[in-house]
């Protein structure tokens, strides 16, 4: 039982259902489509964009211009809003084409120049964040209505297109697991000098990891803008530390090389549902990092432990 508890997302599973459950008996109506549709739409864009972020962790890097890419797609949407599922497609592949252009620059600092990732993500999301003051130096636009109101919606009142988001996304994930960029992901993560004696080309991977993630924060400025339905020129820094914590909540290793998409999704979850709870317990808002900060630690300490049990120390 101990061994299962430490492979995979199960730990992490098992605090959402617990509080999932607290949910339940403060909310009657929590198990109802409307309300776990309105869970999953608050919840999707720090899935995705967490997501994105746990691929750059398992390379053993970090990416602070999330935060950036998630702005600047989300002022675009606010500012040049283009009407009908036509318009939706465009700016769905705007949003790809800004957080591809702003990973690649990432993967070629990072890779190519051999600048230390947090360092030079930082430059590039402060040179994103002037870029969307420039676009909207103040909160405002609006996002067409289709986006706001189809991307927010229920497929036959039942299915949440959230939710058809983020199983997508979970499919990609999981097909990238059965390919080499899959495997050398994980390679470089666990030990970059053994993969490249093994023959991966490191830097290139880097730069595909980079893009890769970038295009991921695109969907989550896409999908914040569907639910914000308006702009904001630091739409996306409240994501970026929370994407950490979802990361790391998913067990993901801040050391690279071990961890998975779907467990980071998870964990954003578990970000927005405390939210819920505390919010339905009357707990003021200001104390919602404190309770988010404990529910990491203890999960953190958990898992290890779990582990270090699981390998027999």
């Amino acid at each position: 039982m101990v061994e299962r508890l430490t492979r995979g997302p199960s730990l992490i599973i098992c605090i959402y259902l617990l509080l999932y459950g607290l949910y339940a008996l403060q909310q009657p109506k929590a198990l109802s489509a409307s309300a776990i549709a309105s869970l999953l739409n608050n919840s999707v864009p720090l899935a995705i964009a967490a997501a994105g972020q746990t691929l750059v962790v398992l390379s053993r890097g970090f990416d602070l211009s999330l935060a950036g890419v998630i702005s600047i797609c989300n002022v675009v949407l606010a500012v040049y809003p283009i009407e009908g599922p036509g318009g939706a497609l465009l700016s769905f592949l705007i949003c790809l084409a800004i957080g591809g252009l702003v990973g690649a620059v990432n993967g070629w600092l990072v890779a190519y120049l051999k600048l230390q990732s947090i360092a030079a993500t930082l430059a590039v999301m402060i040179i994103c964040q002037g870029i969307a003051l420039v676009i909207l130096d103040a909160p405002g636009g609006q996002v067409s209505e289709w986006i706001s109101y189809e991307m927010t919606d229920r497929l036959w009142h039942i299915i949440p297109v959230s939710g058809l988001v983020i199983a997508a996304l979970a499919v990609v994930w999981a097909i990238t697991l059965r390919t080499n960029f899959g495997a050398s992901l994980y390679a470089i993560g666990a030990d970059e000098h053994a993969a490249a004696l093994s023959g991966i080309n490191t830097r290139r991977v880097r730069l595909i990891t980079f893009v890769g993630a970038g295009m991921i924060y695109g969907v989550a400025g896409f999908m914040l803008s569907a639910q914000t339905a308006t702009g904001n020129p630091t739409a996306g820094t409240p994501l970026l530390l929370l994407s950490f914590a979802a990361v790391a909540l998913g067990g993901t290793s801040l050391s690279g090389g071990r961890g998975g998409v779907f467990a980071s999704i998870v964990g954003a979850a578990v970000l927005m549902l405390l939210q819920k709870v505390l919010f339905s317990s009357g707990v003021s808002s200001f104390y919602t990092g404190l309770f988010q900060g404990v529910i990491l630690i203890l999960a953190v300490v958990v898992s290890g432990l779990l582990t270090r049990i699981g390998e027999g120390k």
